[in-house]
């Protein structure tokens, strides 16, 4: 049962990365979406005149452009399965609902890691931030930050699938369930930016908080999942 879960996972998650390897519609509408963020709120700032707050304002901005284009991905990922009624072949394939659940959420990460790896940079050269000071911390939080936000994603877009204003919609329902993550995985990154910080104990604090958190979301995803999309 087990090999055939993660089989399934699997399977769904390439369907997912193959189209986008040959339209990168979601990847060039994420990148331009996160670049033009990060550009907004460095001009916006550009006066800002205390370094102490430095660390904080980069982290701010990294996770505040994450979670735009974490949107687009959830939005265009499981639209995808409303054209042709491609929705209904999946739900009919021998495939288990939790396995949709994971093969989706595998594929949305993915995708948001993949604009992250930019947006890092970006914020970087454009905050004068210490990014990559601690890399291996760096990498677990993101890593958590995007599979806490894309657990509860996938759960809302999958339930607004047949919705006229979903757009609109999973903003509003997604964003304060997210909050803790978005609040734990910023304060995280803030830690890890500031060069004069001693000590990297919140930030372990942070990742305990985001794994706990991640692990709830998931299965509550897992659970859910199933009543959610049977009425499609």
């Amino acid at each position: 049962m087990t090999g055939s879960f993660w089989r399934y996972t699997l399977l769904i998650a390439g369907k997912d990365l193959r189209i986008e390897g040959k339209s990168r519609e979601v990847l060039y509408t994420m990148g331009f979406s996160a670049a033009l963020v990060v550009l907004v709120f460095s001009f916006a700032l550009s006066n800002a005149t205390d370094p102490a707050q430095g660390p904080i304002t980069a982290a701010g901005v990294l996770w505040a452009a994450t979670l735009f284009t974490g949107t687009v991905a959830l939005a265009r990922v499981l639209d995808r399965e409303r054209e042709n009624e491609a929705i209904r072949a999946l739900l009919l394939s021998p495939a288990p609902r939790a396995a949709i659940y994971a093969g989706k959420l595998l594929a949305v990460s993915l995708l948001m890691l993949a604009v992250e790896v930019v947006l890092v940079v970006l914020v970087g050269l454009l905050f004068s931030a210490e990014v990559f000071a601690h890399p291996g911390w760096l990498a677990l939080v993101l890593l958590l930050g995007t599979l806490g936000f894309a657990a509860t994603g996938v759960v809302f877009s999958a339930a607004l699938l047949r919705s006229r204003s979903r757009e609109a919609l999973l903003g509003a329902l997604l964003f304060p369930i997210a909050i803790p993550v978005l609040l734990a995985a910023s304060r995280a990154t803030a830690c890890m930016f500031d060069p004069l910080a001693p000590d990297l104990e919140p930030v372990a604090f942070w990742v305990r908080f985001l794994l706990a958190t991640d692990v709830i979301y998931i299965l509550l995803g897992l659970w859910v999942f199933e009543p959610v999309v049977s009425g499609e």
